[in-house]
């Protein structure tokens, strides 16, 4: 069994629309909910043996204010990745034998993200969390899959279950959609 996390990046600053996609920080909404997320990812108590992550401004924002205390692995693979993209890039840093990864932690962009959940979740594991984040995966969203595999070589469709999902909104309120 192993362990995967998806963690897409706070919300984001859409003040200068000069800058590039990739150059975008965090609004101040987005700020507060990488803290909040943050807080809820520690306590939650998965030990992460690696973290890797798209090296786009507001991913990076997202993780200094969520988890400073993890060094992340910058993939540009990662920036607005595919599924496909996205498990290539697992396999590539997941490590073999004795040094492979229990647990890893993605943390990107929607939709390659979501898409993640929607390949990997087998249709007969389809729970309440599942129909929750199918709807939105909206940014500073954390996601938690078992996988049913004893390598990342493994990963494939329809292998794991969700089993934990959090958005800001369920930590803080006045984190919910603006209207």
């Amino acid at each position: 069994m192993k362990i995967l996390g998806l963690l897409r990046h706070a919300k984001s600053d859409w003040d200068d629309t000069s800058q590039r996609d990739f150059d975008r920080g965090l609004n101040a909404r987005g700020r507060k909910g990488a803290e909040l997320i943050g807080r809820h990812i520690r306590d939650h108590g998965i030990r992460w043996d690696k973290l890797i992550a798209s090296p786009a401004v507001r991913v990076k924002l997202t993780l200094e204010g969520a988890l400073p205390e993890i060094e992340p692995i910058y993939d540009q693979r990662l920036y607005l990745a595919s599924f496909d993209t996205i498990v290539e890039t697992i396999e590539a840093h997941a490590g073999t034998g004795d040094e492979e990864a229990q647990a890893i932690l993605i943390s990107g962009h929607n939709p390659g993200l979501q898409d993640v959940l929607l390949e990997l979740v087998a249709p007969g594991k389809e729970n309440a969390l599942f129909k929750e984040a199918v709807v939105k995966f909206p940014t500073a969203a954390y996601a938690v899959l078992e996988c049913d595999v004893a390598h990342w070589s493994e990963l494939k469709r329809y292998c794991a279950e969700l089993v934990h999902f959090a958005r800001p909104r369920d930590l803080d309120p006045d984190l919910g959609p603006e209207f």
